[in-house]
């Protein structure tokens, strides 16, 4: 496996970034294996987008034999503690910045992730829902993503207060009201918002989110999972629900698992499989 780590000037975040790479070697950089002699064409290399939890940062916990096995590569960029989100303030555009700045800047750079059938995303906790809500908001850019374990906690933002809560600042045990404002906006204004997956579902559902040609947009297939001794299984749970209310097809799965890397690293193995076949 070839790993890199590649710097550079982001204007979507307004700053210098760092994003990190796992590439299966003996691979061509514009996205194709060597072709074998008198063998059939290759096929174009995949791109995965790998997105970290609330107080991490990147890191690869995808195993690296599965990159080799399924002929695809890793792109693991920093969010900060942003919930993927786009933001109010300068520099804090998260979704904006995965969906839109760093896909162009690998397919330009790499030769990669230069389909909606090649470019998928996968995250745990926070990065599950960044990667289902960026996938949303951006349906013409990622056809597949995996969401373990997912922060689907739109609900609860929605009814938080500016006081109250354990140190009197309204918000919960992992962090104050002003947080959440700062990631999600207006928190009474949230449910029907962009930054609340379900009101982009309805979106692409009804027509009015169209792609960036203007045409219609498509919901990617979406995979999820979540252990049944994790704290965030309802919210798993209605997400599912939610989506099922609409017909909306996706693989909705639930195991033996808490909130911790090897169960997230489970369904990695179980996911990426699924997700690389044509």
């Amino acid at each position: 496996m070839a790993e890199l780590s590649i710097h550079f000037y982001s204007n979507v975040l307004h700053r210098s970034t760092t994003f990190k790479m796992i590439i299966p070697n003996d691979r061509r950089m514009d996205g194709f294996p060597p072709a074998p002699d008198n063998g059939p064409s290759p096929k174009e290399m995949k791109t995965l987008f790998l997105l970290h939890g609330y107080s991490g940062d990147a890191g690869n916990w995808v195993p690296e034999w599965l990159c080799e096995k399924y002929n695809f590569a890793i792109v693991i960029p920093s969010g900060e503690n942003s919930f993927w989100l786009d933001a109010e303030a300068t520099g804090h555009q998260f979704a904006t910045f995965v969906g839109v700045e760093l896909v162009d800047y690998v397919r330009k750079t790499f030769g990669l992730a230069r389909s909606r059938e090649d470019t998928y995303l996968m995250g745990f906790s926070m990065g599950g829902f960044g990667a289902l809500h960026t996938a949303l908001q951006f349906p013409e850019v990622f056809g597949k993503t995996a969401a373990l374990s997912s922060a689907l906690i739109v609900h609860e933002v929605a009814n938080m207060k500016p006081e109250g809560g354990i140190d009197g600042k309204g918000g919960n045990a992992i962090a104050n009201y002003a947080y959440y404002r700062e990631c999600f906006g207006e928190p009474s204004k949230l449910l029907e918002s962009d930054a609340n997956p379900e009101t982009l579902v309805k979106k692409i559902l009804n027509g009015t989110l169209k792609t960036a040609d203007g045409s219609k947009a498509k919901i990617p297939e979406i995979f999820m999972a979540c252990g049944t001794e994790d704290f965030l299984l309802e919210n798993n749970r209605e997400f599912h629900g939610f989506l099922d209310s609409l017909g909306v097809k996706h693989v909705y799965i639930e195991s033996k698992g808490i909130h911790d890397m090897n169960f997230w690293q489970e369904y990695a193995v179980k996911f990426i499989p699924e997700m690389m076949k044509e």
